[in-house]
């Protein structure tokens, strides 16, 4: 029996600093995402292998929900505990963190895409290693 599966993520407090993005889990510690994350429009997709974290505010910019995407190493307890949301997701495979926005492997990258007519939060993407990390946000295109 796998110890690692698909789970739910509750709301969580977010603030957006000069210096990054902080989310306070449910368990009292927070995660800090260091840097302003970088613009782009409609989508990214991430390198390959990456740990990869969607976070999806709602319109006040202070609460939100974060989805850990793929993440094999975190026992489903922990993930459960911390108020953080998990999709596990097979090459070719979608799913929907969040109306308006869908997540997608394709070949050990995964791909963001956000529909802004359906949501009105903001919406950033993690993604790390050991080797480093950067964030994006995606924002409407301009079309």
């Amino acid at each position: 029996m796998s110890n690692r599966s698909d789970i739910a993520p509750d709301t969580l407090s977010v603030e957006l600093t000069e210096d990054g993005v902080a989310v306070e889990y449910l368990d009292g510690r927070t995660a800090f995402y260091h840097g302003v994350p970088a613009k782009t429009e409609a989508r990214v997709t991430t390198a390959p292998g990456k740990d990869t974290h969607v976070l999806i505010t709602d319109a006040t910019e202070t609460t939100g929900v974060l989805v850990y995407v793929n993440d094999l190493r975190t026992h489903d307890d922990i993930i459960e505990s911390s108020g953080v949301g998990r999709v596990i997701l097979d090459d070719g495979e979608e799913d929907e963190l969040f109306p308006g926005v869908t997540v997608r492997d394709k070949q050990m990258r995964v791909v963001v895409d956000v529909d802004f007519a359906v949501t009105d939060g903001r919406v950033f993407v993690f993604e790390e290693d050991e080797m480093g990390e950067r964030s994006y946000e995606i924002v409407p295109s301009e079309d």
